[in-house]
């Protein structure tokens, strides 16, 4: 069974709400200012001509890279299948494609996440599960709280008998400052339901899972 879901627009915050409680975000000019401030801290002159443009080119990307503020996720998963010709088994969706930020350093955070949970009568679309974590995962974060906002809403909206989230990931903080150790990956894992409370129910989802890192699977 494909659970498909060929919309591919977004859902957006409602007129009026603000990302996370926040104030709204400074103007455009202010973000290229400080973007010149910041050009001139690390020694180079945000005048000369290959870094006259960066500034503005820097607040599109800080757009993209944060989109997730501007998206609510629970409203993604507004629309489910209630009739899944009675499906209870795990519903997993592999390797999906992470991009993140650390909320330390600013750094880059880049790696996949699966994502499983068990139904209780209702299902969504595969394509909202992806939106999902992009969602939650473009905003400033911390991996270990990035795993628990995804299993939180699919359980919260979803009301499933178990959820299952494990992201692997890398760190620019790490591999670009500090230590600088290349190769080595951080796995973070949140267990919901039957998940939590089954042994070998973890196992069986972690064996298919596709072998990363090292070669090795991730253990239980």
């Amino acid at each position: 069974m494909e659970m498909y879901d060929p919309d591919p627009e977004p859902v957006a915050m409602a007129a009026g709400e603000s990302p996370c409680g926040t104030q709204a975000p400074p103007s455009r000019a202010a973000v290229e200012a400080a973007v010149r401030t910041l050009i001139a801290a690390a020694g180079d002159d945000p005048a000369r001509e290959g870094l006259a443009d960066t500034p503005a080119r820097v607040a599109r990307a800080y757009r993209e890279w944060f989109a997730g503020y501007r998206v609510d996720p629970h409203r993604l998963l507004d629309r489910s299948f209630g009739d899944a010709a009675g499906y209870d088994e795990t519903v997993l969706l592999r390797s999906i494609p992470l991009v993140s930020t650390c909320e330390h350093h600013l750094a880059p955070i880049v790696g996949v996440a699966h994502v499983a949970y068990r139904p209780r009568g209702r299902v969504v679309g595969i394509s909202k599960l992806s939106r999902l974590v992009d969602a939650y995962a473009r905003r400033l974060q911390l991996q270990e709280r990035l795993t628990r906002q995804i299993a939180g809403a699919i359980d919260e909206a979803l009301q499933p008998r178990g959820v299952a989230v494990i992201i692997e990931a890398t760190h620019g903080c790490m591999t670009t400052r500090g230590v600088r150790q290349h190769g080595v990956s951080l796995v973070t894992k949140c267990w919901l339901g039957e998940f939590g409370a089954d042994a070998a129910l973890r196992r069986e989802l972690l064996a298919s899972l596709p072998c990363r890192g090292n070669g090795g699977r991730m253990d239980g």
